[in-house]
């Protein structure tokens, strides 16, 4: 009994030493920890360039950077409802709007007993706020100065909104640059080996480009490159639906979540943390 107890147990073993980490979906990760920011009004080129914006371009090169990634629509608003509900919540405007039942990303982490958490700088306008528009997310907003420096606190995906003169709307592109780096910096760095993300990426452009805009997922478990997947806000907001394994909602259940730049599944270690496959 006593061999038979230990085969099996060396048995039982092998197989944890060699399975990989459950993924929500196939292909994809599951983080800790995801934090989108979204900033204003550029194109494409105007940001991916290290001579106007060296911190945002240097997230783009050392993670996965999309060449055509496009808002829905103008005005800013409607791109803010799109990326935290799925739809545009057929906008075409800036103003004050109330949604009593359409659900969101924060009603759909809550769902399964994970968070969300909208932190705001002061002075940012409710328009870049959408939280505040759906009855199903009140009361996850809080204020930026409450971004915990313990990054494991976070809450499961948090957005992140500057106010309009850090989100380049009224500012610079370098200041704006400077913003995210001073803020968002020491997170990137330790997302990168935390098993999280850092999601950047802007609400339209400044319409230049046919609405291209910069979009940029930096962190652990990215295939760094430049990906030519046309996404969307709602790409962007599917691959976090399907990360957490929820179930898709409003316009998202038409787009494919994005699942090119992953590295390949990764296995458990002797001591419990992980390793990448390759290695």
């Amino acid at each position: 009994m006593r061999v038979t107890g230990f085969v099996a147990a060396v048995v039982a073993a092998a197989f944890w030493l060699s399975a990989p980490i459950a993924r929500a979906d196939d292909g994809l990760p599951a983080p800790d920890h995801v934090v989108v920011v979204m900033m204003e009004n550029h194109s494409f080129g105007e940001i991916i360039d290290p001579q106007h914006a060296p911190f945002i371009a240097g997230l783009a090169a050392k993670g996965a950077s999309f060449t055509n990634a496009f808002a829905e629509t103008h005005p800013s608003e409607p791109n803010y409802f799109a990326l935290f509900s799925g739809s545009t919540q057929d906008i075409h405007s800036d103003g004050t709007f109330s949604f009593a039942h359409a659900p969101t990303l924060a009603s759909a982490l809550e769902a399964v007993k994970k968070s969300f958490i909208g932190y705001i700088e002061a002075g940012s306008p409710r328009k870049h706020n959408p939280w505040e528009s759906f009855a199903s997310a009140r009361g996850v907003e809080r204020p930026l100065t409450d971004f915990p420096s313990d990054f494991a606190s976070l809450p499961t995906v948090s957005f992140v909104i500057p106010d309009l003169d850090d989100d380049m709307h009224d500012g610079t592109v370098a200041a704006g640059d400077q913003w995210v780096q001073a803020h968002l910096g020491p997170y990137a760095t330790w997302a990168a080996t935390h098993n999280s993300l850092l999601v950047v990426t802007f609400d339209e452009d400044d319409y230049s480009a046919d609405n291209r805009i910069p979009t940029i997922i930096y962190g652990d478990h990215v295939r760094p490159g430049r990906y030519t997947e046309r996404i969307t806000h709602y790409s962007v907001l599917n691959t976090l639906v399907a990360m957490y394994g929820l179930t898709p909602f409003a316009q998202i259940t038409a787009v494919p979540p994005i699942r090119q730049i992953w590295l390949p599944s990764l296995a458990v270690k002797p001591d419990g943390k992980t390793a990448d496959s390759r290695l």
